[in-house]
């Protein structure tokens, strides 16, 4: 097997290719910022998509020289070289401002204050040279001086982007070039953190006046996860041009193209494997391609083909968890869908505001929005309608499967430890009703709201079996099949054994509904409960509801009625 060296973590482009890294040429997106006639342009795209490395690149590019050393060999061997009228032109010609934002995540506003102002003195450092000479005024050299010492008032700081790019256009005589990394981490950082009003309006100021009809900017190149809504951040910026995901400009500049990772497989030695690594990690569509997220594979490359989760962690999925809590949207009949397969029909909105996402119960659409963009789901379709833009979605691989399997796990055990999902799985798949019942209730009780049911019961008890048994999705010993048809009709859910002698489990869902006006006692409900339960049961067996699975020979099918009152139920079992 070929030991390629993969540049896990490396993201500084100069390192990259004079440390002999594994690199998939993107250089010609340098062309294509080139032609763009934006001159602001926002690329959004998931996160460890390669946008810092990409950005990087554009640096070592357009600038002369990076921390005095030359950038012009740089670029040898790689398809930007043959652009000979480009490099004429462009190489090393302008003075670049190169800022990065994906460390500024702080519990606070007042650490992140204080970081920012490190940050933007770090950047003043970088082109000191300024300070020489008659270039700037001297009041213009006591604000840069402060900015330096971290003591400039926040005014100056408003400003400081666009100060320097036109000190930098003044000195150079040439306009510069703006590249700025994961713009809006330290917007999500304020939302999870509860600052969110105070950073918006410093970065409101500090991005607004740089990149708002600034005449000291040849162009502008931002990324991110998200695009935030004009409104919240880039307010009166008309000139902003915002690629998404759901656009073809830069579709293949960002991730690895499919041919692209057969190359990667084929160096690797990990040809055999492909077919297993496609499925753990296959990709996006995104512009016509199809698009794999470059973190995984070069993790999956480095550990020798190992497949595992590397794209997602805790840390990294606060904000996803935080969402998908708040809008009880993965115990409802989508997220049974999604995870079985399945696709979804949404509006999507590419314009976020982050305080939508906690009323996102309001509007589901706000939720699948977030969670495209941050790359959670991918797009199997698109249909720009007077009405917006309609797209079908579904879950993009097995590793993003895992996590919104694990994410109901967490949701559903809610940090009551007295049950272990394990366990609970357990058994239920043994068969051990008595003890699945008494787990039931507990989880029934204490993770779930009566709000939860306000809407379409039935179907939110049929999700949240689908949501408490996610992680049989993907197990090679189980199917999860949902009102599919079988017998003389259609079964409500059904966990059937791939081995014809262990057990398979049919359920059938009832709901009991009482008048608004009536108030039963508690024998009334009881009644009523044991009453649909053995209903249940009666239509499993009325509409043989089994049949698909003797055909396939299972020898151990157990009938199981679930009847619902709120947050009381009945459990019915039979042998089929």
């Amino acid at each position: 097997m070929s030991k390629l060296k993969i540049p896990i973590g490396e993201s500084d482009f100069r390192r990259v290719i004079q440390g002999h890294y594994y690199f998939v040429d993107k250089s010609l997106l340098i062309k294509e910022v080139l032609d763009d006639s934006a001159s602001v342009m926002l690329i959004t795209r998931p996160r460890r998509f390669g946008k810092t490395l990409n950005l990087s690149m554009l640096r070592y590019y357009f600038a002369s020289e990076v921390d005095g050393q030359s950038t012009q060999d740089l670029f040898y061997g790689l398809k930007i070289h043959e652009e000979k009228e480009i490099a004429h032109q462009h190489q090393g010609h302008y003075p670049v401002i190169f800022l990065t934002l994906k460390d500024l995540k702080f519990s606070t506003f007042e650490v992140t204050y204080r970081s920012f102002c490190q940050l933007i003195a770090f950047l003043y450092k970088e082109h000191d040279y300024l300070l020489e000479g008659l270039v700037l005024r001297d009041y213009e050299k006591k604000d840069y001086q402060a900015i330096l010492e971290k003591q400039a008032p926040s005014e100056v700081l408003h400003y400081a982007l666009k100060s320097l790019s036109e000190y930098l256009h003044r000195y150079h005589k040439v306009a510069p070039i703006i590249l700025i990394d994961e713009y809006d981490t330290p917007i999500q950082s304020g939302y999870l953190n509860g600052y969110y009003s105070q950073i918006v309006e410093l970065f409101r100021a500090f991005l607004g006046s740089a990149l708002k009809d600034n005449p000291h900017c040849f162009k502008a190149v931002l990324t991110g996860i998200l695009r935030v809504s004009k409104e919240s951040l880039f307010s009166g910026l008309n000139n902003i041009q915002v690629y998404s995901v759901l656009h073809k400009r830069y579709s293949d500049s960002f991730g690895f193209t499919e041919l692209e990772v057969q190359t990667l497989l084929e160096k690797a030695g990990l040809q055999t494997q492909s077919q297993a690594i496609r499925h753990w990690y296959n990709g996006y569509e995104i512009g016509g391609h199809t698009i794999y997220n470059p973190w995984s594979l070069l993790n999956c490359v480095k550990n020798e083909g190992l497949l595992k989760r590397y794209w997602l962690n805790t840390s990294d999925n606060s904000l996803v968890k935080d969402c998908l809590y708040r809008s009880g949207l993965i115990h409802q009949e989508v997220f049974e869908r999604l995870l079985q397969g399945q696709t979804i029909h949404c509006s999507i909105d590419e314009q976020i505001v982050f305080p939508d996402l906690s009323t996102s119960n309001k509007n589901e659409g706000v939720i699948l929005s977030f969670l495209l963009m941050a790359g959670y789901f991918k797009v199997v379709s698109i249909n720009y309608t007077a009405r917006g833009t309609q797209c079908q979605l579904t879950i993009p691989n097995h590793e993003i499967h895992g996590l919104y399997a694990e994410l109901i796990e967490d949701w559903l055990v809610a940090g009551q430890h007295q049950i272990s999902h394990n366990q609970f799985l357990e058994e239920l798949l043994q068969g051990d009703i008595p003890a699945f019942e008494e787990s039931f209730r507990f989880l029934l009780e204490n993770t779930i709201s009566v709000h939860d049911l306000s809407k379409e019961p039935e179907a939110f008890y049929h999700g949240f079996m689908t949501g408490l048994t996610a992680h049989l999705q993907s197990h090679p010993a189980y199917e999860l099949k949902s009102n599919k048809e079988s017998g003389y009709g259609r079964y409500d859910y059904f966990i059937l054994s791939k081995d014809p002698k262990k057990l398979s489990l049919l359920m059938e869902f009832k709901r009991v509904k009482f008048a608004r006006t009536e108030q039963p006692a508690v024998e009334r409900i009881e009644e009523a409960l044991d009453e649909a339960a053995q209903q249940g049961l009666a239509q499993i067996e009325e509409k043989a509801y089994y049949a698909e699975a003797k055909q396939r020979g299972s020898q151990s099918i157990l009938k199981l009625a679930l009847a619902f009152c709120g947050k009381r139920f009945k459990l019915l079992h039979a042998n089929c």
